[in-house]
């Protein structure tokens, strides 16, 4: 077991390095303020961010990931509570006991709760990530082409079905990624695919133009949609709070175990998100609070307490199954893979053999940004912070395409790449105009190379025998995970309609 952390302490030294630490601060920051804005979501931060680190060492690359994925968690709490406007989907479950607070003037100590219990989450979380990740990426050694491929169509499987609200629409979605990754060269035989003669396909489509159109236009082009001029008055975010960041802090201990715990088994399922972590533990507080003065819904503080911990909860542990296995655990942590794979770093237990430092440095800055993030996230820096409300949103239309355009621009100089990402750009705004989610479609194009490439590894192996896919223990674990996660709707939809008779029979 001590050699197993071994690597973690040899990283110590480079992640608290001036960069590395100035990196994560930066990116804390920035994601405090894209949470802090409506509409402006984790994904789009780090996706906009992923050019511009194309130059900058992995460790700074990464440390700011995990400071804007940290920083944009807590930051969706701020309109959350101040206009009962979600500033990330994750904080949905904020706005049924915040804004009740500030409406009883009590916004400070709403804010001082979801910074704290922001805070715990993202801590507990990040040590589970420490905890976790080495112990599973040392049994993942043992997989091999055929295990890679059950485990690869998991990962489509459960982000395709369980993420939306219709999982034929995310299979559809996570095809239309498997076909994105057909076009270029076959990495095994070495033939051109679908390039048309076209030079610039030959390697297939950049990860950055996909992410960039998929998750970064469609909400600029959302905002230019509603072309609100105004912001926030500035009355409204002046918060003042009458007692310290601890007050009565006794009293939410149970609150942040439970919604902690909620929180980190919620992440490592793959496709479940902040948003059911936050409703799963708003419910629990709900459920086990013995007469709640003020009642929930009504501005109790230990609403607020319990969906912010587990949002929180939900970040770091959702990188698990990501980094171990290269299966993204959220949609976030799906763009935090793409970001690995430009640096080089492929996914899975490979990345901790043989880039040691730099996964568990990132590990290490996971929890350094959930560390800064009492500094960043106190009432003053909230404060501060929640001014961004004042800015027009159209405003932010033209800066967030101009870092679009700048940083696809500069990875390959190439046009061609922006024509590209504008193309992507509107087909992620039509995905979501209808209804199909956006992430399936990206781990379509990471995960259908690597589900390729290994079944045909593994047929190369066996001499083209297919039953190789069946006979193994551990491919029949994962298969009957897929079969597990494709009966999830099924009887969800079995118990919705039995609801709706016994519902109809009781009336």
């Amino acid at each position: 077991m001590i050699e197993m952390f071994a690597p973690l302490l040899h990283a110590i030294p480079a992640t608290f390095q001036l960069d590395n630490v100035v990196a994560v601060m930066i990116g804390l920051v920035g994601g405090i303020i894209v949470g802090a804005l409506p509409g402006l979501t984790a994904s789009m931060g780090i996706t906009v961010l992923l050019p511009l680190t194309f130059g900058m060492s992995p460790l700074v690359a990464l440390g700011m990931m995990a400071g804007i994925y940290n920083g944009a968690m807590y930051g969706g709490a701020i309109p959350a509570v101040l206009l009962r406007i979600p500033g990330t989907p994750a904080a949905v479950a904020t706005t049924f006991d915040g804004y009740a607070m500030t409406q009883k003037g009590e916004a400070a100590r709403a804010m001082q709760i979801s910074c704290l219990g922001s805070v715990l989450g993202s801590i507990v979380s990040a040590i589970s990530l420490i905890l976790l990740a080495p112990p599973l990426a040392t049994v993942t050694l043992a997989f091999g082409p055929a295990e890679y491929v059950w485990v690869a169509v998991f990962g489509l499987a459960s982000v395709g079905v369980l993420l939306g609200k219709d999982p034929f629409k995310g299979l559809l979605a996570g095809f239309f990624g498997l076909l994105l990754g057909t076009i270029g060269i076959d990495q095994v035989s070495g033939h051109e695919r679908f390039t048309f003669d076209n030079l610039n396909l030959v390697e297939g489509f950049s990860i950055i133009t996909l992410l960039t159109g998929l998750f970064a236009l469609p909400p600029a082009i959302q905002m230019a949609e509603q072309a609100v001029k105004r912001g926030i008055p500035g009355e409204v975010l002046r918060l003042k709070a009458k007692h310290g960041l601890f007050y009565q802090w006794r009293s939410f201990v149970p609150v942040w175990i439970r919604s902690s715990i909620i929180g980190i088994i919620i992440g490592i399922l793959p496709g479940a998100g902040g948003n059911m972590a936050a409703l799963l533990a708003y419910n629990d507080a709900k459920r086990i609070t013995r007469n709640p003065d003020p009642p929930f819904g009504e501005g109790n503080p230990l609403g607020v307490c319990a969906a912010e911990t587990a949002n929180n909860a939900d970040t770091a542990a959702s990188l698990i199954p990501t980094l171990t296995l290269g299966v993204p655990g959220s949609s976030v942590a799906a763009i935090i893979m793409g970001g690995l794979m430009i640096h080089g770093l492929q996914p899975g237990p490979s990345l901790f053999r043989e880039h040691a430092d730099v996964v568990y440095g990132f590990m290490l800055q996971m929890l350094m940004a959930s560390v800064l993030l009492i500094f960043f996230g106190g009432m003053l820096a909230t404060r501060i912070f929640a001014q961004v409300l004042r800015l027009p949103p159209i405003l932010l239309v033209s800066v967030i395409l101009s870092l679009c355009v700048i940083g696809v621009y500069s990875v390959n100089n190439s046009f061609f790449d922006l024509w590209m990402m504008l193309l992507f750009g509107m087909i992620g705004y039509t995905m979501e105009k209808t209804g199909y989610p956006i992430a399936p479609a990206v781990l379509g194009l990471i995960l259908g190379g690597m589900a390729e490439q290994n079944l045909r590894l593994a047929l190369i192996i066996s001499r083209g025998d297919w039953t190789v896919l069946f006979t193994r223990p551990v491919s029949l674990i994962v298969i009957a995970l897929i079969l597990v996660t494709f009966a999830i709707p099924v009887i969800q939809e079995i118990l919705r309609r039995r609801g709706s008779k016994l519902q109809i029979v009781g009336d």
